[in-house]
């Protein structure tokens, strides 16, 4: 193991080690800040790259949902998860779909983040493209599989909770993909 990796185990006495906590600290607010550079220096010493903080967001999650291109591209090639949930089940897809961030959600997807992946709510990243008409995310998304009609744990589909959320263009636009596919 490498010297910060070792550092990020508890010690003996079952505390956190300090200088530990503060270097994961500043790994999150990197990614948080987009801040590469830095998050490659902290990786090259050892620091997991699935490392999380205290909600289970990851530092994937962190850099994706605040749109951060090149920090979430170190991170997925040094091998970070695309398909980890945070403590609410919620996904780093969702996260970017929900900022309908087309570039970040391209690199997710080529990084095998599951496009249909659901929350135990059972709300995919298709539906936070859906409330908050983020076209250009639905056609990234159904073009990478995710299904227009499936309905969350209430019963609603994307196209239900778009039409609630008076987003007009994603109400079309799932309304014609359902067209297209027909039924069942």
């Amino acid at each position: 193991m490498s010297p910060l990796g070792s550092s990020l185990a508890p010690d003996g006495a079952g505390a956190p080690d300090e200088e530990a906590l503060a270097i994961a600290r500043a790994a999150f607010q990197h990614a948080r800040a987009g801040d590469a550079a830095a998050l490659r220096g902290l990786l090259d010493l050892g620091l997991p790259v699935d490392a999380r903080n205290e909600k289970g967001d990851s530092l994937l999650m962190l850099a994706s949902y605040n749109g951060h291109l090149d920090a979430a591209r170190l991170l997925l090639e040094r091998g970070a998860d695309a398909g980890l949930r945070n403590d609410r089940g919620q996904t780093v897809l969702a996260g970017a779909a929900f900022k309908g961030d087309t570039a970040v959600v391209r690199l997710l997807l080529e990084h095998g983040a599951p496009a249909d992946g659901a929350a135990p709510d059972g709300k995919t990243p298709l539906f936070f493209a859906a409330m908050f008409d983020r076209i250009e995310v639905i056609e990234i998304l159904l073009a990478h599989g995710a299904v227009a009609d499936r309905p969350d744990a209430a019963g609603a589909s994307a196209l239900d909770l778009a039409r609630g959320m008076g987003a007009e263009r994603a109400a079309a636009r799932l309304a014609t993909a359902l067209a297209v596919r027909g039924p069942g």
